[in-house]
């Protein structure tokens, strides 16, 4: 297959040339290269290596009432996505055993039409499988520093994360921290301006902080997620100056949206940390732009409607459902196309261990994002692959469309439709163990 004169978002700059692709891998990319059994014309769009989603709420098996990787897989595809890792939370069981991840895995062999890594949990009293999760090709572990919403997931105090932390190095695994102080951000009020005030920046910068010193202690690479502000960057900087190995993931409503969004939306704009201020929003973007930021991820997390209703706002369940919408929102946000690339591809590939994956270049899987990023497209309800309906885009017009979606050399997207059912591979790097027993 030929891709044919595109201009191609590569580690170098973006270029104008033909793309081949050859049993799922970039072959070859140059002018005029030599005519091919299919060849797809992309000229006038920009072919972005496709979108690696470190951060989504599938929730295979179980609550796929909530989202499942059917619906949230085609909606990644949409949205020029390839490869999504999916957190071991809202899933009913969460994954933080080795039948629980095994499941999982089979449940999302049969239903992804993307690639797929999985994270395994990490929560008080399961140090011991944290071996085993990696055996079965976990990309890292997950923790919370705060309460996760679901008693099933309990979060960590300081000593089940740092012997967790411990745990991680051993075994070259990082782990991802959901940073907020526990004890600063309890429930006080009940209305959304309440719940604004119960979650403050300084929740999260603390909680960075302290997850930095023990990370660094333990010697384990951290991935803090969903960083909120430009001061909570800033503390992670501070901990990467002292050599600690920690990375910087940020998600599009944090960059698009700000606090006054939320009280103007509801429900539907509710997540942890939440919406914050002009000033910090616009700190996170500069961040962002001088390349302090590593990693753009959606932390898809939607639920059913039902769950967005409740006169206390804090009982209304958090999430934010984006993940069709993370091209759009960086293009929206005037960034270079070769930050886009770096921060949702390249960036995820490197930090993740994702050798074939993340870049333009020859060897890599032919993971592609054809982008008009002339058109223009309104967000509708109808316009969404996911589940539900529900997202704080709707209403939304930004520049940029998707054309195309191509994993590993197939087509799973073209013009507003998914064209495959199923057909993502999981990714691992160990060989899995055998289940485990009751």
């Amino acid at each position: 297959m030929i891709v044919r004169g595109g201009s191609l978002v590569t580690p170098e700059g973006v270029v104008r040339a033909d793309l081949a692709v050859e049993d799922g891998w970039i072959s070859a990319i140059g002018p005029e290269l030599p005519g091919a059994g299919e060849e797809i014309d992309a000229r006038g769009l920009t072919v972005f290596p496709g979108v690696i989603d470190v951060h989504v709420h599938f929730n295979e098996p179980g609550r796929t009432e909530w989202e499942g990787a059917a619906s949230g897989s085609r909606a990644l595809a949409a949205g020029g996505g390839t490869t999504f890792f999916d957190m071991p939370l809202n899933s009913s069981p969460c994954t933080i055993g080795v039948n629980e991840f095994l499941d999982k895995r089979d449940a999302l062999q049969r239903s992804s039409v993307t690639d797929f890594a999985l994270w395994g949990g990490m929560v008080p009293g399961n140090r011991d499988a944290l071996a085993v999760l990696a055996e079965c090709g976990a990309i890292g572990f997950k923790a919370f520093m705060a309460d996760s919403g679901l008693p099933e997931f309990p979060r960590c105090d300081d000593r089940t994360l740092y012997e967790g932390m411990r745990e991680a190095a051993r075994l070259g695994l990082p782990v991802a921290v959901h940073a907020e102080n526990h004890d600063l951000v309890q429930a006080r009020g009940s209305s959304m301006r309440d719940y604004l005030n119960s979650r403050p920046v300084l929740a999260e910068v603390e909680a960075i902080q302290r997850a930095a010193l023990l990370a660094g202690e333990a010697g384990a690479k951290l991935h803090i997620v969903h960083v909120s502000s430009g001061r909570g960057v800033a503390a992670a900087l501070e901990a990467r100056a002292r050599g600690v190995d920690v990375s910087i993931e940020t998600c599009p409503h944090y960059l698009w949206f700000t606090e006054e969004d939320m009280l103007r939306m509801g429900a539907v704009a509710k997540c942890a940390p939440p919406l914050r201020p002009a000033a910090d929003r616009d700190a996170l973007c500069a961040a962002l732009l001088r390349g302090d930021v590593d990693i753009v991820g959606s932390d898809h997390s939607p639920a059913p409607l039902e769950m967005k209703r409740d006169e206390n706002f804090f009982r209304v369940w958090g999430g934010i459902a984006g993940i069709q919408s993370t091209l759009a929102v960086l293009s929206g946000t005037g960034l270079p196309a070769c930050l886009i690339a770096r921060v949702t591809a390249e960036n995820p590939a490197r930090r993740f261990g994702l050798e074939d994956k993340g870049g333009l270049t020859v060897g890599c899987d032919a993971d592609l994002a054809l982008v008009d990023l002339e058109a223009e497209h309104t967000v509708t309800r109808e316009s969404l692959f996911q589940r539900h309906g529900l997202s704080p885009y709707v209403g939304s017009t930004f520049r940029g469309v998707v054309r195309r979606t191509v994993v590993c050399g197939e087509t799973v997207f073209l013009d507003g439709r998914i064209t495959r059912q199923g057909g993502g591979s999981f990714i691992y790097h160990e060989p899995e163990p055998t289940r485990a027993h009751a």
